[in-house]
């Protein structure tokens, strides 16, 4: 049995030292978040006057959930949440697909531009969206209606809209594209022995490999839709299909009751915290062996 070498007291206090920090940090995260559950459960005069003191931050004085009845008296909430569920789901996982196979075919597929067509979509990278929000309300707003003839659906005040425009990402596909021209290239020589189509490789070999980064590809997709607000403002006028970030706009219409805000506002934050604490170790794992590392 090999001893373990004894830690110098230098050494002790750089151990120590960096798990404060570590610790002070975390507190720095966390309090926003404190904040915002203790408030959602004060009345508004309550909730103002314990700002100025730690009280923000525990569970004293008028405790109840009356912010959260009172919020979901003011906006059709359910409404907001199924709207992102649905809008993110169906991005992220229609993303998942559609961008890991570009990435496939970038990595081990030999086909004729590939690496011109790779540099376009990484440059892609420096186009924010506000740049483009109104060429591509432009090119909706002539798109065709879909649907059976009598049952035709405008492109406008629709969750598709919200949808299809999101689901090729470039920064995906250069993620999928970091993770897998690091794997080995020896399975996929081995499955082409073995007569495997490059479909079958692509599910067969590389997709049970690759949990990480499909991992972090689902949470930072969900976070980026989630808290969508500029192109579902644009597109949609009726609470119908309006996810939660623009049903944010219904707390700040008449009187600001802002006991109702951090209700809601403690509302759709959980399932993102969900999303992520379920799916942490995966990402940091993933972010350990991509592309995104420093």
């Amino acid at each position: 049995m090999i001893a373990q070498r004894v830690k110098t007291p230098m050494e002790r206090w750089v151990t120590v030292g960096h798990y404060t920090l570590l610790v002070a940090l975390a507190f720095v995260f966390i309090f926003p978040i404190v904040f915002m559950l203790m408030s959602s459960l004060k009345p508004s005069e309550q909730l103002l006057r314990d700002t100025s003191s730690l009280n923000a931050f525990l569970p004293i004085g008028d405790i109840s959930l009356n912010n959260y009845y009172a919020a979901f008296e003011r906006a059709p909430i359910w409404q907001f949440i199924f709207n992102s569920i649905f809008v993110t789901t169906s991005t992220v996982v229609l993303g998942l697909v559609i961008n890991s196979m570009a990435a496939f075919s970038f990595a081990f597929l030999r086909w004729k531009g590939k690496n011109a067509v790779l540099s376009v979509i990484i440059a892609s990278f420096i186009i924010p969206f506000e740049a483009i929000a109104i060429p591509l309300l432009l090119i909706v707003n002539t798109l065709p209606w879909i649907g059976p003839e009598g049952l035709k659906i405008s492109w406008l005040n629709s969750l598709h809209v919200q949808i299809i425009p999101f689901i090729v990402s470039s920064f995906q596909i250069f993620l999928f594209y970091q993770f897998f021209k690091d794997l080995p290239f020896e399975l996929i020589e081995a499955a082409r022995i073995d007569g495997a189509s490059s479909w079958q490789i692509y599910y067969r070999v590389i997709v049970p490999v690759s949990g990480p980064v499909f991992a972090t590809a689902a949470i930072l997709r969900f976070l980026d839709m989630w808290n969508q607000y500029l192109w579902p403002l644009m597109v949609t006028q009726s609470e119908v299909y309006r996810p939660v970030m623009v049903g944010l706009q219904y707390f700040f219409q008449l009187n600001v009751v802002w006991g109702e805000v951090m209700a809601y506002l403690s509302i759709i934050t959980i399932p993102v915290l969900i999303l992520y604490l379920s799916l942490q170790r995966a990402f940091i794992t993933s972010i350990a062996t991509t592309g995104i590392k420093g």
